[in-house]
């Protein structure tokens, strides 16, 4: 009963921000899994993606519910994160990953920087459409994809400001697409944790619960707010916890 009200509280904690953020609240399940559960850094990947598929569904479901979500860019980013989600979750459990994962928080941290200077790059780039759309939308999705199965995370914080900065989404938008993005992504990436024996079922119970819960909250909390203080406290969101990556000792 203590464990299941304990992963409860943890999948609360990260489905309001995850609802909030348009992320999956993978990147705060697992420190949180680390240092309270006091799991494995793979049954850590294994279980979070689990619980980021519930995440992504009810994340969607708010969203979509006020208009927040385009389905065309979701079927795109979704086909192909698919088909990479398996590759980074088998690698996920070969090697150490500190260096991907200190690279992946340097990367974080630029995306969040651009995305503060939205006005400034979409004035001097634009937005892109058409074939080239597509394409930058695909490239997005592998990544996404194997980003997901490696790290146990939804992959939004690549999704959302590569829709907002090039695809011209708002961040709405943006944020809705990619937490359905995280359902077929998720399930992938989970599965094949599952089969290598990284899922840790009995947190399920509470994590599930509190993560449906909390998202509802955080997205309906999301359209409260201007775009601008949304987009705002997404990057630095980001910035945080690009920075918590970027300090991943050498020896984990």
């Amino acid at each position: 009963m203590k464990l299941n009200i304990l992963s409860f509280l943890i999948g609360l904690a990260a489905g309001v921000f995850g609802g909030l953020a348009g992320l999956g609240g993978g990147l705060i399940l697992i420190p949180l899994m680390l240092h309270v559960l006091k799991l494995s850094q793979h049954q850590v990947h294994g279980t979070t993606l689990v619980a980021i598929i519930f995440t992504g569904l009810s994340g969607a479901i708010t969203y979509g519910l006020k208009g927040g979500v385009d389905p065309g860019a979701a079927l795109l980013l979704a086909g192909a994160s698919v088909s990479t989600a398996n590759f980074g979750a088998r690698y996920a459990n070969t090697l150490p990953a500190w260096k991907l994962r200190r690279a992946f928080g340097f990367f974080l941290i630029f995306c969040a920087a651009i995305l503060l200077s939205k006005s400034f790059f979409t004035n001097a780039v634009g937005c892109v459409s058409g074939w080239a759309k597509i394409i930058i939308l695909l490239l997005t999705g592998l990544g996404t994809g194997f980003l997901s199965g490696m790290m146990g995370v939804g992959g939004g914080a690549i999704m959302v400001p590569v829709m907002v900065l090039l695809a011209g989404f708002t961040q709405h938008v943006a944020q809705g697409t990619s937490l359905l993005v995280m359902v077929p992504a998720g399930l992938v990436g989970a599965l094949t944790h599952r089969r290598l024996g990284n899922v840790v079922h009995e947190l399920l119970w509470g994590l599930i619960p509190g993560l449906l819960l909390g998202t509802s909250l955080g997205g309906n909390f999301a359209y409260l707010m201007p775009e601008n203080a949304l987009r705002n406290i997404f990057a630095a969101i980001i910035i945080w916890i690009g920075l918590r990556y970027t300090r991943i000792r050498t020896t984990e």
